[in-house]
């Protein structure tokens, strides 16, 4: 017999026996339904969580911090014109410079490497006297965009007294009497809801800053009586828009304001107490920089980054241990759902097993039959491997309907309180359900096909 016999001999037979048939086909279809979907709801979480980790934990990029070396002794007085600067750097190994930012600028797979600074906790007040307590970074604010912000208003440019506003630092600015009476109260009475609740209207309230003048206020609290002192007014150039995925609330408490180098230096001098020599902002010396963030063009060349960085004699760190502890934690869950996926499918197979078995006794005499014309123990084994192998694919393809129902009917279960999560199917993950299916139908098939091969032909017509 060709192929093609067997295949629609094969085929005859699964469509004559519905009832084994449609018993056979709902147990692998369960099994191939429950390994797809259970790998779609971890592959799902997976991506679901590592964009919510991206989101705090940027993993395309490296934090690049001054390294180790031997302090430089020479100073700038020691003579020796352009000389004396290189030995100087030779001494100090592990100093940030510009020099070595260029180089890191440079690098193959390096997008964008810029300083970001932190330069302290300030307040914002603006010419309305509303104020809010902000964080303070020094950046080259032309380089916001290669680091995947985005403008909601304006933009960057280079002139000196220009800042740019994270979306968090326009929410929750109270002018300064109100915000005063309200600590105030909050302190006397701190379980009042309905002062909770104001304080958290407020937080929320967003003010217009674009184009507006604001200024830095520093306060010296080491005397009886604390000191403030304003910076000159800055002109707000831009407000980025809030990161995807970040409601206000969040939003509300990282108030950022970036400003330039030369703009960091100009308040440094305004800045600084009458009983003090420093100043509240905390730049470093001109020339070099306390941090430096990189971005690279993919996760996979990271860690090659990190270590050409790491032969300037400085220090690489990044986030991809966020993304090996996730990626461990799900593999875990992916490979218990398999468990419970050819769990399901073992017991579908031994459904194969004794329908097939009790149809090969109730075929014998078709089987005598077949072969007094000719057929081999071959050619039957592989009607009945066939037949099995059927009824595996037939299983798997309503497994993979029945795992398309079952992810919509998740998605709809979890509506709006997933926020933002969805599941769905990946492609790759229809064949490996499928391979399952077939590959269970075929194992199955295999002790009944032996059983019928070796059935005697004379001995199966005489008794039937």
């Amino acid at each position: 017999m060709k192929i093609r016999d067997i295949s629609r001999m094969a085929w005859d037979q699964v469509k004559r026996r519905k009832v084994v048939t449609g018993l056979c086909m709902t147990g692998i279809s369960i099994g191939c339904a429950a390994i797809i979907v259970a790998l779609s709801v971890g592959q799902s979480a997976q991506v679901y969580v590592t964009d919510q980790v991206n989101q705090s934990f940027k993993m395309d990029e490296i934090m690049v911090s001054p390294g180790g070396g031997i302090p430089s002794q020479g100073g700038k007085g020691g003579g020796g014109g352009a000389a004396s600067g290189e030995d100087n750097e030779n001494l100090d190994p592990g100093k940030l410079t510009r020099q070595k930012l260029e180089i890191i600028q440079g690098l193959n797979h390096v997008k964008a490497a810029s300083p970001f600074q932190e330069a302290g906790y300030l307040q914002l007040l603006t010419m309305d006297n509303k104020i809010a307590d902000v964080r303070i970074i020094v950046t080259d604010l032309q380089m916001l965009t290669a680091y995947d912000h985005k403008f909601k208003q304006g933009g960057a440019n280079g002139q000196q007294g220009t800042i740019v506003l994270n979306y968090g630092a326009t929410l929750g600015l109270i002018d300064l009497e109100t915000r005063q009476k309200l600590y105030e109260r909050m302190g006397t009475d701190p379980f009042n809801q309905d002062l909770q609740e104001q304080y958290n209207q407020l937080s929320l309230q967003p003010s217009e800053l674009y184009r507006k003048q604001i200024q830095i206020q520093a306060q010296d609290y080491s005397t009886t009586t604390p000191a403030t002192k304003l910076s000159s007014p800055l002109q707000v150039g831009g407000i980025l828009a809030a990161a995807k995925g970040v409601d206000d609330q969040q939003a509300s408490y990282d108030k950022i304001v970036y400003m330039s180098p030369e703009t960091a230096v100009q308040l440094s001098k305004e800045l600084v107490f009458d009983n003090s020599t420093t100043s509240v902002i905390n730049i470093p010396e001109e020339g070099s920089y306390s941090s430096v963030t990189v971005k690279v063009d993919d996760v996979a060349n990271i860690k090659q980054v990190e270590q050409m960085i790491q032969k300037l004699s400085l220090n690489a760190s990044d986030n991809l241990y966020q993304q090996e502890q996730l990626k461990e934690t799900f593999d875990m869950i992916k490979m218990a759902a398999l468990g419970i996926g050819v769990f399901i499918l073992i017991i579908a197979s031994i459904s194969i097993i004794v329908a097939m078995t009790m149809s090969t006794h109730q075929r014998r005499r078709q089987i005598g039959i077949m072969k007094v014309l000719g057929a081999n123990m071959g050619q039957i084994r592989n009607m009945f491997i066939t037949e099995a192998a059927l009824l595996g694919l037939l299983g798997g393809v309503l497994g993979v309907i029945f795992s398309y129902l079952i992810v919509m009917g998740i998605n709809k279960l979890v509506g709006t309180a997933g926020q933002g999560l969805h599941f769905f199917i990946p492609p790759m993950n229809l064949p490996v359900g499928l391979a399952f299916a077939i590959m269970t139908g075929v194992l199955s098939g295999i002790y009944p096909a032996i059983s019928a091969s070796r059935t005697d032909a004379l001995t199966a017509i005489k008794r039937d």
